[in-house]
């Protein structure tokens, strides 16, 4: 059967860039009693999902967590909640992957989970523009895997849900977006299985 895909949508965490806080945990705090204690309230608590979601800014996740977080390790607790973009670097092989994609004709949109700080650390990564299209879920006040989020994508594009390939690297990301009829492959690291089923289907 001929591939019908036309376009490229890619998941950002951990498919374009390595989102690791244990890396800003390590860069700003001092023990860890202190690291664990900011892992458990801030990156693992309900206000990251809720940043995710466009519920609150980033700006505002300090205030809602220090309440949770003993006085003397408000200093780190700051600097991971103001600063955590510093630790998503781009993987290897990453941009050469986007840009490998263009090449070969296909639409390439981001579709990811991501507070408003994504408009400070991902153009670093590429230009917007680069993109046909950049959907970061905080604007939309939805998340992946919900299927809503997938067909508010499409809409918002203009694309078919079958000419699409949905490239993420969690099974509960890729079952939603195969439940919005979007064609799916469930990234494990290896940017050339990708560009093999684009170019090769099935």
């Amino acid at each position: 059967m001929k591939n019908m895909i036309k376009n490229v949508v890619l998941d950002m965490g951990n498919v374009l860039l390595d989102y690791n806080p244990e890396a800003v945990l390590n860069m700003f705090c001092s023990s860890d009693e202190e690291k664990n204690i900011i892992r458990e309230e801030l990156f693992l608590g309900p206000e990251w999902l809720m940043g995710d979601k466009g519920e609150i800014k980033d700006k505002d996740r300090f205030d809602l967590v220090k309440v949770r977080v003993p006085e003397k390790y408000h200093e780190a607790l700051r600097n991971c909640a103001d600063k955590w973009g510093v630790c998503m670097i781009p993987l290897d092989g990453a941009r050469e992957f986007c840009e490998r994609v263009k090449e070969l004709g296909f639409g390439i949109y981001v579709l990811s989970n991501a507070s408003d700080l994504f408009y400070d650390y991902f153009p670093k990564f590429l230009p917007l523009d680069f993109f046909n299209g950049v959907f970061v879920s905080s604007n939309y006040l939805m998340l992946k895997p919900d299927v809503a989020i997938y067909k508010k994508f499409l809409e918002e594009y203009g694309l078919v849900a079958d000419e699409c390939l949905f490239v993420d690297d969690r099974e509960d990301n890729v079952g939603g977006a195969k439940q919005a009829g979007m064609n799916i492959f469930q990234f494990k690291g290896d940017y050339n299985q990708v560009i093999d089923r684009l170019t090769k289907g099935e």
